[in-house]
């Protein structure tokens, strides 16, 4: 496990509450869906979970990591614990008739079997079903472990055999320290740590230059339409804002990135001291902030989340952000 159990219980304190008490209480189910969006831990919990299951002698309600079954986890060669993955797009159906085939083997030892699926929105009709009658009827005591960033996605028949265990985003400051412990600036890592939870995909943002490059062309537009003319922001959309963001997701990243600057101006607004997405931009936000009322800042923010709503319509881009940038001059001179 790649985490401790103090690291997980700083990154997901009510998950960890709700698996020592059914640990505790002895109210182990069936079979549980985790939850959560990627970066959130859902695995490293999962396996402390599996641990926490088979443990031999825990402390606390919790695994010793020094047990023969705790080491046999870690090395992957426990018997009583099996894990599925996708292959391609989908779980096949040979995958489940394998997992279901150790599963049944005699050679196992005695005890409580836990097996993982993983990615569980994959599983495909086909291999639901075969899976189905053993989530129904399983051989002895048996555990199953779903993880998906989206339990919707998972077929009906599997998700109302299964308690749904939710997993919440990690915290942002503990992602922030994190981020900056690995070199990253705090104005960067206060921006990454609002566009995900998860570290490693923040550590590669951090190191493209086309997001470096996105940022600065986003506030470059901010102080434009905040501080100058509608003229001068057109002429930064033209000759800055298009040339950089000619693919839809490049779009969408940088409206996104846009969204974050209208909402730390409202944030400054409410408190000079809240923590903002662009750190860096602090004095400027909070001088501008304190110009617009918070009405006109409202409509603004409505207008970027108009147009970012309106490019999935595959609007001509060029034509979309000519009318947001209109959109937001109106918006500051509406009262």
């Amino acid at each position: 496990m790649n985490k401790t159990t103090e690291q997980l219980k700083q990154l997901q304190p009510v998950v960890m509450q709700q698996l020592e008490i059914i640990q505790r209480k002895n109210r182990i189910g069936q079979a549980y869906i985790f939850e959560g969006k990627k970066g959130t831990a859902t695995e490293d919990v999962a396996y402390f979970f599996v641990k926490q299951l088979l443990c031999e002698a825990p402390v606390n309600g919790e695994p010793c990591e020094q047990c023969r079954s705790c080491q046999r986890i870690d090395s992957g060669n426990h018997v009583n614990f099996h894990q599925v993955y996708p292959e391609g797009q989908f779980i096949k159906v040979a995958a489940i008739e394998a997992l279901l085939d150790e599963m049944s083997k005699t050679g196992m030892e005695a005890g409580r079997k836990v097996y993982i699926v993983h990615e569980a929105e994959r599983l495909n009709p086909q291999s639901a079903n075969k899976l189905l009658k053993f989530l129904e009827e399983p051989d002895g005591m048996v555990t199953a472990i779903f993880i998906t960033q989206n339990m919707n996605a998972i077929l009906p028949t599997i998700r109302s055999r299964c308690q749904h265990i939710a997993f919440q985003p990690i915290p942002r400051q503990y992602l922030m320290a994190q981020l900056q412990a690995n070199g990253m600036s705090p104005s960067i890592a206060a921006t990454l740590s609002v566009m995900t939870s998860d570290i490693d995909e923040a550590m590669t943002l951090s190191e493209d230059e086309a997001f470096a490059q996105a940022r600065k062309t986003v506030l470059k537009l901010v102080e434009a339409t905040l501080s100058k003319n509608v003229h001068e922001a057109l002429l930064i959309v033209h000759e800055d804002w298009l040339p950089a963001f000619k693919e839809r997701d490049q779009m969408e990243l940088a409206l996104d990135l846009l969204l974050f600057a209208y909402r730390d101006l409202v944030a400054v607004k409410a408190n000079q001291q809240a923590a903002l997405t662009y750190p860096d931009m602090h004095e400027f936000f909070v001088k501008n902030g304190l110009r617009f009322t918070y009405e006109q800042l409202s409509n603004m923010l409505q207008a970027v989340l108009r147009a970012r709503q309106t490019l999935q319509r595959n609007m001509n881009r060029t034509l979309l952000m000519e009318q947001l940038m209109l959109n937001l001059q109106e918006g500051k001179s509406f009262v």
